[in-house]
This record gives structure tokens, C-alpha cells and sequence, in this order.
């Protein structure tokens, strides 16, 4: 028994493995701040914003032009408006349209040595005839005889700002002036020479500054009166009443020189759509209306034959 108890072989039992260690435990990360947003800042009314856009094309110094333009609007509320309608009202219409003719006479040879230059023999000859007929028997340009029958020769506005144009010289940049308005570098050039003109040849009285201070008074009312329709429309129908005045005088002045150079010119295209329609603004010579498109040749109804 004890050599078989001894013969057999001892069984060892597995060691038992360590127990593992406890690991500690992590600490939280701590939190991490959350970031506010900025405070917004109230909008400020006076603050001027810069933008990355430029000015737009023809008119480089917007900035300023549009200020002026401000302070011009301002003034015309304010005091010219009330001092041309109060004219509007206190003056017969006879009466008005006798200055405007008159005005319209006195600038007679602006148009005829313009259209002279211009090589337009025809219209510079019409406009010195209605020059000799209304100075004599239209009393002083007051009757606008040469438009009524028999001589049926209407007002042909020109000018050497015109004349620049025909010759193929660019607007140039857009300005907007006190005391002119909208006008561009040629324009400007043109209107300085058209007020030359006559005072420099004639002399004495038109070179007076009573004549120049008269004049331009008078042809200041007459041209607010005339434009009051469409000064209305542009505030009121306009949400840039700058940028419509702006697009609407330079498309016109272009559709002006396009048709002196008898080029086509498509002038409603070019318009604001707030100035479209309605009273138009003086600017410089009638443009001729666009020509309406042909129209589409009318289809023949188609036949079904009958079985």
C-alpha cells in the first residue's frame, strides 16, 4: 500500500495568479468653457459702412455726387419748389409760356452755330429762321411764331456739349453738381461754352451780369415747373431716387448723341423701369421715339380634311 501510494505521482494544484492591482480612479477632465457670443451692438444711423464695392461704372465719384445730391433735394423742399409753384400759380400761363418762349429764343444761335458745326445745314438754317421771325414778329421770341403754320419749323434744342458727342468724345464722368444737376465732364464743357457764346459775341447788354443773374433766375423757375411732374416721380416711385436720376440722364444723353450720329439707339432698355413711363426730363434735344417691332406674320388656321 505504501508503494503503490509511493509509485504514483503527485498531482500539484495550478498556482493561483496574483490578484490585479486596482487601478485608481481618473480624475473628470475639467469642463471646458463655452465661448459667448459678442455682444451686438446697436445699429448706428449716422455710421458710414465701407464696403468692398466700387463705384459704378461712369460715375467714380458717387460717394460725392450723392451727397450733393442730398443737399440739393434738401434745398428744392425747402425753398426752390414752394418759390416755382407760388410762380406757377401767381403767373398766367400765357405769361409763362411767353418767357419759355423767350428763353427758347435767346439760345437760337447756340443751336444754329452748333448745328453748323455739326454739318446739319438744314437745322442750323431753321434755327436762324425761327431766330429772325420770332425776334421781330413773335415780339422778342415772347410768340413762338416759326412753329405755326406757314412756317411749321419746331424747336431743335443743341449745344456744344452736342457737338463734343457728335465728334465721338465720351461722357466722361458723371457729375453731380449744385445749380446744374446731373451732367457729365463733356457736358459740363459744353454747357460753360454754350453760355460763352453769346455774351462773347454780342457783347453788351448779354454779357451784363444783370442779363446773366435775369436769365438764369428765370430759366431756373421755368425748368422747375417743367421737371415738377418728374422730380414727384422720382421721389415717390423710385427706391434710389440718385441712381434713377443718374441712369435716366446719362441713357438719355447717349440716345441724344446717338441719333445726331443717326445711329440706333435702344432707349427703353436703358431706362429705370421707376422712369420708364410718365413725364420725361429736358434733357437736351427730342429723342426720336424707339421704332416699334414688326409684327409676327398672322398663321393660317389649319384645315382638317374632311373623309
Amino acid at each position: 500500500m505504501a508503494a503503490a501510494l509511493a509509485a504514483a505521482p503527485l498531482t500539484a494544484e495550478p498556482p493561483v495568479a496574483p490578484p490585479a492591482p486596482v487601478a485608481e480612479p481618473v480624475a473628470p477632465a475639467p469642463p471646458q468653457p463655452v465661448p459667448q457670443p459678442a455682444p451686438v451692438q446697436p445699429e448706428d444711423p449716422n455710421a458710414i459702412v465701407v464696403t468692398g464695392r466700387g463705384a459704378p461704372p461712369g460715375d467714380p465719384a458717387a460717394a460725392v455726387n450723392e451727397v450733393s445730391f442730398e443737399a440739393v433735394q434738401a434745398v428744392d423742399k425747402a425753398f426752390v419748389e414752394p418759390i416755382a409753384m407760388g410762380y406757377a400759380k401767381a403767373a398766367p400761363k400765357p405769361l409763362r409760356q411767353g418767357v419759355h418762349n423767350a428763353l427758347n429764343n435767346l439760345s437760337e444761335p447756340i443751336n444754329f452755330v452748333n448745328s453748323l458745326l455739326q454739318l446739319k445745314v438744314g437745322k442750323a438754317f431753321r434755327a436762324l429762321g425761327r431766330f429772325g421771325i420770332n425776334s421781330t414778329v413773335g415780339v422778342a421770341g415772347l410768340i413762338d411764331v416759326a412753329k405755326r403754320k406757314p412756317f411749321k419749323l419746331p424747336y431743335e434744342r443743341n449745344g456744344f456739349a452736342n457737338t463734343l458727342g457728335f465728334y465721338g468724345i465720351g461722357a466722361g464722368p458723371y457729375m453731380y453738381l449744385p445749380l446744374i444737376g446731373p451732367t457729365s465732364a463733356r457736358d459740363l464743357v459744353g454747357r460753360v461754352l454754350d453760355l460763352s457764346l453769346v455774351p462773347g459775341v454780342a457783347g453788351k447788354p448779354f454779357s451784363s451780369p444783370a442779363y446773366a443773374l435775369g436769365t438764369g433766375v428765370a430759366r431756373s423757375l421755368d425748368d422747375r415747373v417743367e421737371l415738377d411732374e418728374f422730380l414727384r416721380r422720382l421721389r415717390g416711385e423710385c427706391t434710389n431716387p440718385y441712381a434713377a436720376e443718374r441712369d435716366y440722364y446719362l441713357a438719355v444723353r447717349e440716345a441724344e448723341i446717338a441719333a445726331l450720329r443717326k445711329r440706333p439707339f435702344d432707349l427703353a432698355s436703358r431706362l429705370p423701369a421707376c422712369l420708364a413711363e410718365g413725364p420725361k426730363v429736358r434733357v437736351g434735344q427730342a429723342v426720336p421715339p424707339p421704332e416699334p417691332a414688326p409684327a409676327a406674320p398672322a398663321q393660317e388656321p389649319s384645315v382638317t380634311p374632311q373623309m
